[in-house]
Parts: structure tokens; sequence; C-alpha cells
């Protein structure tokens, strides 16, 4: 009696263990990366809903790292060509270029944003949402990249941040920028804020 043939599963690629090589890099880079891992599922869900899905323009987003926030933007409802990435780490530029084929991922430092993608976007941004490490960075540097983005943005749009810290990431003192909290994300490890930040 001839043995039944077995039947061969192909076997799936490997997806990139987005945590250990997130860690990986803050262990090599602390102060640039800013976080031990990437953004908890929670977390990113908060910050795409400040985006609206039925509005025009590109959303920008800085420091997208392994892409968790880029996702949960998709799932929102954000179409990926609308999607301006901006990450310094090449290795993270080569995997958000591989997940998000249709967006467009920028090589650069968003610190230095008008500069970087005054070439690229060519109408109001709809949102910029920032998963940048801000408390890293002095108020100086900050407040560059928040008048960057807001000369990007189209009059209203907001400009999301992430933190772990209690108070806001953007000196609260700027007569021109009114900033509102979210509440406290327990599930995010460790427990986050989202700010929101728009023209006045």
């Amino acid at each position: 009696m001839q043995p039944r043939p077995v039947a061969r599963v192909a076997k799936k690629p490997l997806r990139l263990d987005d945590e250990v090589q997130f860690f990986r890099t803050w262990f090599e880079k602390p102060i640039r990366t800013g976080a031990v891992m990437p953004s908890g599922k929670a977390l990113a869900r908060r910050m795409a809903r400040c985006v609206d899905p039925n509005s025009t323009g590109p959303v920008i987003e800085l420091g997208p790292g392994t892409g968790p926030v880029t996702e949960a933007l998709v799932q929102h409802g954000i179409d990926p060509k609308r999607l301006i990435l901006v990450e310094f780490d090449p290795d993270f530029c080569r995997l958000l270029r591989t997940r998000y084929p249709e967006a467009t991922v920028v090589q650069g430092d968003a610190y230095r944003l008008r500069r970087l993608l005054g070439g690229i976007v060519r109408e109001p941004a709809a949102a910029v949402v920032s998963g940048l490490p801000l408390m890293t960075k002095p108020p100086r540097t900050r407040l560059r990249l928040i008048s960057d983005a807001m000369a990007l943005l189209k009059p209203g749009a907001p400009f999301v941040q992430f933190t772990y810290a209690m108070g806001s990431p953007i000196p609260k003192d700027l007569g021109a920028i009114k900033g509102e909290p979210s509440e406290l994300i327990w599930l995010n490890v460790p427990p986050a804020r989202v700010w929101t930040y728009r023209g006045v």
C-alpha cells in the first residue's frame, strides 16, 4: 500500500519583528528614537481619530518608525496615497516603503520640516501626525517644528502629537496656537496622552 502524499503548505515569510527592531534602534540611538517600543494600538487609534478621513490634502506623519500609527490612519480611512511619511532612520524607511508602497516616504530630519517638504507638499495638508520625541528637544526646536508644521497645514487642520509627559510638549504660551489634551491612554506602555494643536 502506497503512503498517501503529504500536502505541502507554502511557508509564509516571517514578518519583521517590529518590537525587536525598534528596541535595537532605540538602544543604538536613544535620544533620536525616543521610545523603547512602537506605539501601542490604543494610542495609534486615538491619534488616527484626530484626522478627518473626509478631508482633502496630504496627511503628513512625522517619525512613523515601523508604522503602527500609519496602519491606524489607513484603517481609519486615510487613503495611503495621501500619506507623506517623514522618517530619519533608513531601515525604517525601507520597511515603510515595503508596507505602504503607495505612500510617499521621505528620509530626512523632521525638525527641518519646511525645508524638507517644501518641494513635495503641493497643497495645504489635512493633518500633521507626530510620533517624534519632542520632550527630548529644547523648546526652541519644538517651536520651530510647530511653526513649520502650521505653515504646511490648511487653516484649522490639526497637528497631533503624543507624549508620555504630564504637560504639553509644545509651550502653552503661544497665542496663535491652541492645544487640547486627550484622556490618559492607560493601555499604552507606558501610558500616554495625545495633544491636538490648531491655529487660532
